[in-house]
Protein backbone atom coordinates (compact mmCIF):
# COMPACT_ATOMS: atom_id res chain seq x y z
CA UNK A 1 0.00 0.00 0.00
CA UNK A 2 1.31 3.36 -0.94
CA UNK A 3 2.27 5.51 2.26
CA UNK A 4 2.11 8.47 0.18
CA UNK A 5 -0.89 10.27 -1.24
CA UNK A 6 -1.65 9.12 -4.56
CA UNK A 7 -3.05 11.45 -7.63
CA UNK A 8 -5.41 10.69 -9.34
CA UNK A 9 -5.57 13.20 -12.57
CA UNK A 10 -9.14 13.51 -14.00
CA UNK A 11 -11.08 12.55 -10.68
CA UNK A 12 -14.26 14.17 -11.57
CA UNK A 13 -14.60 11.28 -14.55
CA UNK A 14 -15.73 8.25 -14.85
CA UNK A 15 -13.17 6.07 -14.06
CA UNK A 16 -11.50 8.56 -11.83
CA UNK A 17 -14.51 8.42 -9.71
CA UNK A 18 -14.31 5.47 -8.97
CA UNK A 19 -10.62 5.24 -7.97
CA UNK A 20 -10.92 7.78 -5.71
CA UNK A 21 -13.61 5.89 -3.62
CA UNK A 22 -11.79 2.76 -3.85
CA UNK A 23 -8.42 4.16 -2.53
CA UNK A 24 -10.42 6.04 0.09
CA UNK A 25 -11.97 2.82 1.45
CA UNK A 26 -9.12 1.13 1.84
CA UNK A 27 -7.73 4.02 3.78
CA UNK A 28 -5.20 5.03 0.80
CA UNK A 29 -4.48 9.42 1.02
CA UNK A 30 -5.72 10.43 -2.37
CA UNK A 31 -4.78 14.03 -3.69
CA UNK A 32 -7.93 14.59 -6.65
CA UNK A 33 -6.06 15.92 -9.84
CA UNK A 34 -8.87 18.58 -11.01
CA UNK A 35 -9.07 22.13 -11.92
CA UNK A 36 -11.33 22.39 -8.39
CA UNK A 37 -9.27 20.98 -6.39
CA UNK A 38 -7.12 22.26 -3.62
CA UNK A 39 -4.06 21.77 -5.76
CA UNK A 40 -5.43 22.06 -8.84
CA UNK A 41 -4.18 19.91 -11.73
CA UNK A 42 -5.38 21.38 -15.26
CA UNK A 43 -3.65 20.07 -18.55
CA UNK A 44 -4.01 23.16 -20.13
CA UNK A 45 -1.64 25.04 -17.36
CA UNK A 46 1.29 23.13 -17.33
CA UNK A 47 2.40 25.15 -14.10
CA UNK A 48 -0.03 23.52 -12.33
CA UNK A 49 1.40 20.09 -12.61
CA UNK A 50 4.87 20.07 -10.27
CA UNK A 51 2.39 21.07 -7.17
CA UNK A 52 -0.21 18.59 -7.50
CA UNK A 53 2.64 16.01 -8.21
CA UNK A 54 4.98 16.98 -4.85
CA UNK A 55 4.89 14.95 -2.46
CA UNK A 56 3.23 12.04 -4.56
CA UNK A 57 4.42 8.38 -4.54
CA UNK A 58 1.70 7.05 -7.68
CA UNK A 59 -0.27 8.07 -10.36
CA UNK A 60 -3.43 7.03 -11.74
CA UNK A 61 -3.49 9.42 -15.84
CA UNK A 62 -6.50 9.86 -18.03
CA UNK A 63 -6.65 12.63 -20.28
CA UNK A 64 -9.98 13.75 -21.50
CA UNK A 65 -11.73 13.72 -23.83
CA UNK A 66 -9.23 10.96 -25.43
CA UNK A 67 -5.45 11.04 -25.93
CA UNK A 68 -6.81 11.32 -29.50
CA UNK A 69 -7.46 14.90 -28.97
CA UNK A 70 -4.66 17.04 -30.39
CA UNK A 71 -2.22 17.92 -28.50
CA UNK A 72 -2.30 15.10 -26.18
CA UNK A 73 0.25 12.84 -26.54
CA UNK A 74 2.58 15.72 -26.46
CA UNK A 75 1.21 17.17 -22.76
CA UNK A 76 1.24 13.47 -21.52
CA UNK A 77 5.43 13.75 -22.43
CA UNK A 78 5.90 17.00 -20.66
CA UNK A 79 4.03 15.49 -18.16
CA UNK A 80 6.26 12.69 -17.56
CA UNK A 81 9.39 14.30 -17.30
CA UNK A 82 7.78 16.24 -14.92
CA UNK A 83 6.78 13.70 -12.72
CA UNK A 84 9.95 11.83 -12.59
CA UNK A 85 11.31 15.20 -11.79
CA UNK A 86 9.40 15.53 -8.92
CA UNK A 87 10.13 11.80 -7.49
CA UNK A 88 7.20 9.93 -8.98
CA UNK A 89 7.75 6.06 -8.48
CA UNK A 90 4.57 4.50 -10.86
CA UNK A 91 2.10 5.65 -13.31
CA UNK A 92 -0.95 4.04 -14.53
CA UNK A 93 -2.21 5.09 -17.47
CA UNK A 94 -5.73 4.75 -19.08
CA UNK A 95 -5.50 3.84 -22.56
CA UNK A 96 -7.52 3.01 -25.28
CA UNK A 97 -7.96 -0.09 -27.48
CA UNK A 98 -7.17 0.14 -31.46
CA UNK A 99 -6.55 4.01 -31.29
CA UNK A 100 -3.60 4.93 -32.60
CA UNK A 101 -2.66 7.99 -30.43
CA UNK A 102 -3.23 5.57 -27.85
CA UNK A 103 -0.67 3.53 -28.77
CA UNK A 104 1.11 6.85 -28.74
CA UNK A 105 1.04 7.66 -25.37
CA UNK A 106 1.38 4.20 -24.20
CA UNK A 107 4.90 4.40 -25.92
CA UNK A 108 5.41 7.92 -24.29
CA UNK A 109 5.06 5.80 -20.61
CA UNK A 110 6.88 3.10 -21.59
CA UNK A 111 9.89 5.27 -22.54
CA UNK A 112 9.45 7.39 -19.49
CA UNK A 113 11.81 6.22 -17.38
CA UNK A 114 8.87 5.77 -14.54
CA UNK A 115 7.82 2.48 -13.30
CA UNK A 116 4.28 1.92 -14.97
CA UNK A 117 1.05 -0.16 -15.69
CA UNK A 118 -1.05 0.42 -18.56
CA UNK A 119 -4.79 -0.21 -18.95
CA UNK A 120 -5.97 -0.45 -22.19
CA UNK A 121 -10.13 -0.43 -22.02
CA UNK A 122 -12.41 -1.06 -24.22
CA UNK A 123 -15.76 0.71 -25.24
CA UNK A 124 -17.68 1.48 -21.60
CA UNK A 125 -20.82 -0.14 -20.45
CA UNK A 126 -21.19 3.26 -18.69
CA UNK A 127 -21.69 5.28 -21.86
CA UNK A 128 -25.31 4.14 -21.48
CA UNK A 129 -26.07 5.29 -18.22
CA UNK A 130 -23.76 7.89 -17.39
CA UNK A 131 -22.55 9.50 -21.02
CA UNK A 132 -23.93 10.53 -24.15
CA UNK A 133 -26.44 7.39 -25.02
CA UNK A 134 -28.26 7.66 -21.68
CA UNK A 135 -31.10 10.15 -22.85
CA UNK A 136 -31.49 7.96 -26.35
CA UNK A 137 -32.04 5.32 -24.35
CA UNK A 138 -34.64 6.68 -22.08
CA UNK A 139 -36.35 7.58 -25.49
CA UNK A 140 -36.12 3.94 -26.37
CA UNK A 141 -33.23 3.86 -29.27
CA UNK A 142 -29.50 2.95 -29.40
CA UNK A 143 -28.30 4.70 -32.01
CA UNK A 144 -24.68 3.65 -32.96
CA UNK A 145 -22.67 3.42 -35.99
CA UNK A 146 -20.23 0.24 -37.44
CA UNK A 147 -23.38 -1.58 -38.19
CA UNK A 148 -23.12 -4.93 -37.10
CA UNK A 149 -19.47 -4.56 -35.70
CA UNK A 150 -18.92 -6.79 -32.23
CA UNK A 151 -17.48 -5.35 -28.97
CA UNK A 152 -16.60 -6.61 -26.27
CA UNK A 153 -18.36 -3.56 -24.13
CA UNK A 154 -16.62 -3.72 -20.22
CA UNK A 155 -17.84 -2.10 -16.77
CA UNK A 156 -16.22 0.71 -15.54
CA UNK A 157 -16.10 -0.77 -12.19
CA UNK A 158 -13.94 -3.60 -13.57
CA UNK A 159 -11.79 -0.99 -15.19
CA UNK A 160 -11.55 0.85 -11.50
CA UNK A 161 -10.45 -2.29 -9.54
CA UNK A 162 -7.97 -3.28 -11.58
CA UNK A 163 -6.38 0.16 -11.62
CA UNK A 164 -6.96 -0.20 -7.62
CA UNK A 165 -5.06 -3.46 -7.68
CA UNK A 166 -2.18 -1.53 -10.03
CA UNK A 167 -1.56 1.03 -7.71
CA UNK A 168 -1.79 -0.61 -3.82
CA UNK A 169 -0.60 -4.47 -4.69
CA UNK A 170 2.49 -5.72 -5.56
CA UNK A 171 3.19 -7.59 -9.14
CA UNK A 172 2.13 -5.27 -11.49
CA UNK A 173 4.76 -2.94 -12.79
CA UNK A 174 5.43 -3.13 -16.45
CA UNK A 175 2.28 -4.51 -17.14
CA UNK A 176 0.34 -3.39 -20.09
CA UNK A 177 -3.51 -4.76 -19.34
CA UNK A 178 -5.86 -4.79 -21.89
CA UNK A 179 -9.41 -4.52 -20.44
CA UNK A 180 -12.87 -6.27 -21.63
CA UNK A 181 -15.87 -7.84 -21.02
CA UNK A 182 -16.18 -11.85 -21.03
CA UNK A 183 -17.90 -11.84 -24.36
CA UNK A 184 -18.37 -10.07 -27.82
CA UNK A 185 -21.75 -8.89 -28.52
CA UNK A 186 -23.44 -6.35 -31.23
CA UNK A 187 -25.36 -2.70 -30.43
CA UNK A 188 -28.31 -4.73 -31.73
CA UNK A 189 -27.36 -7.78 -28.69
CA UNK A 190 -27.34 -4.90 -26.10
CA UNK A 191 -30.70 -3.14 -27.00
CA UNK A 192 -31.69 -6.60 -26.52
CA UNK A 193 -30.40 -6.59 -22.85
CA UNK A 194 -31.74 -3.00 -21.50
CA UNK A 195 -35.16 -4.43 -22.67
CA UNK A 196 -34.83 -7.39 -21.22
CA UNK A 197 -34.00 -5.40 -17.96
CA UNK A 198 -36.01 -2.06 -18.12
CA UNK A 199 -38.97 -4.22 -19.17
CA UNK A 200 -39.39 -2.12 -22.75
CA UNK A 201 -38.45 -2.27 -26.10
CA UNK A 202 -34.93 -0.24 -26.57
CA UNK A 203 -34.07 -0.12 -30.54
CA UNK A 204 -30.86 -0.76 -32.20
CA UNK A 205 -30.43 2.46 -34.62
CA UNK A 206 -27.57 1.93 -36.89
CA UNK A 207 -26.63 5.17 -38.04
CA UNK A 208 -23.64 6.89 -39.82
CA UNK A 209 -20.94 8.53 -38.14
CA UNK A 210 -21.90 11.89 -39.60
CA UNK A 211 -25.00 11.26 -37.46
CA UNK A 212 -23.06 10.16 -34.53
CA UNK A 213 -21.05 13.37 -34.64
CA UNK A 214 -24.37 15.36 -34.76
CA UNK A 215 -25.62 13.62 -31.59
CA UNK A 216 -22.45 13.92 -29.96
CA UNK A 217 -22.08 17.64 -30.92
CA UNK A 218 -25.90 17.91 -29.79
CA UNK A 219 -24.65 17.03 -25.75
CA UNK A 220 -21.54 18.75 -25.87
CA UNK A 221 -19.84 20.23 -28.41
CA UNK A 222 -17.94 20.05 -32.11
CA UNK A 223 -14.89 20.03 -31.26
CA UNK A 224 -15.30 17.10 -28.50
CA UNK A 225 -17.41 15.27 -31.38
CA UNK A 226 -14.64 15.57 -33.98
CA UNK A 227 -12.55 13.46 -31.65
CA UNK A 228 -15.21 11.03 -30.61
CA UNK A 229 -16.50 10.34 -33.95
CA UNK A 230 -12.69 9.89 -35.38
CA UNK A 231 -12.06 7.35 -32.40
CA UNK A 232 -15.54 5.49 -33.45
CA UNK A 233 -14.00 5.45 -37.67
CA UNK A 234 -11.08 4.08 -36.29
CA UNK A 235 -12.12 1.35 -33.82
CA UNK A 236 -15.70 0.49 -35.07
CA UNK A 237 -14.26 -1.48 -37.55
CA UNK A 238 -13.86 -5.04 -36.26
CA UNK A 239 -10.42 -4.62 -35.52
CA UNK A 240 -11.45 -4.77 -31.47
CA UNK A 241 -13.89 -7.64 -31.56
CA UNK A 242 -11.88 -10.19 -29.39
CA UNK A 243 -11.69 -10.56 -26.39
CA UNK A 244 -9.15 -10.52 -23.52
CA UNK A 245 -8.10 -12.05 -20.22
CA UNK A 246 -6.48 -8.10 -18.95
CA UNK A 247 -8.75 -8.33 -16.02
CA UNK A 248 -8.76 -11.75 -15.23
CA UNK A 249 -4.35 -11.40 -15.38
CA UNK A 250 -4.82 -8.17 -13.09
CA UNK A 251 -7.43 -8.92 -10.42
CA UNK A 252 -8.09 -13.12 -10.49
CA UNK A 253 -11.54 -13.25 -11.71
CA UNK A 254 -13.89 -12.91 -15.01
CA UNK A 255 -14.87 -9.25 -16.11
CA UNK A 256 -18.64 -8.21 -15.25
CA UNK A 257 -21.10 -8.94 -18.10
CA UNK A 258 -23.35 -6.53 -19.55
CA UNK A 259 -26.02 -7.85 -18.32
CA UNK A 260 -24.91 -7.82 -15.03
CA UNK A 261 -24.12 -3.60 -15.40
CA UNK A 262 -27.53 -3.05 -16.88
CA UNK A 263 -29.62 -4.84 -13.31
CA UNK A 264 -26.71 -2.47 -11.46
CA UNK A 265 -27.38 0.86 -13.29
CA UNK A 266 -31.11 -0.02 -13.40
CA UNK A 267 -31.13 -0.55 -10.06
CA UNK A 268 -29.88 2.55 -9.29
CA UNK A 269 -32.52 4.80 -11.07
CA UNK A 270 -30.41 5.67 -13.88
CA UNK A 271 -32.69 5.10 -16.38
CA UNK A 272 -35.89 5.60 -14.07
CA UNK A 273 -37.29 8.92 -15.68
CA UNK A 274 -38.31 7.69 -19.08
CA UNK A 275 -41.17 9.27 -20.85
Amino acid sequence: MPTQPVLVVGANGKTGSRVVARLQAKDVAVRRGSRDANIPFDWEVPETWAPALSGVSKAYVTYFPDLAFPGAVEKLEAFTKVARATGLEQIVLLSGRGEHFASLGEEVVRNSGLGFTIVRAAWFAQNFSEGYLRDPILGGVLPMPGGDIAEPIIDIDDIADVVVAALTEDGHLGERYEVTGPRLMGFADMAEVLSATLGRHIQHVPISFEEFHANVAASGDDFVADVFTKIARETLDGRNAYVTDGVERALGRKPRDFAEFALAAASQGVWATAA
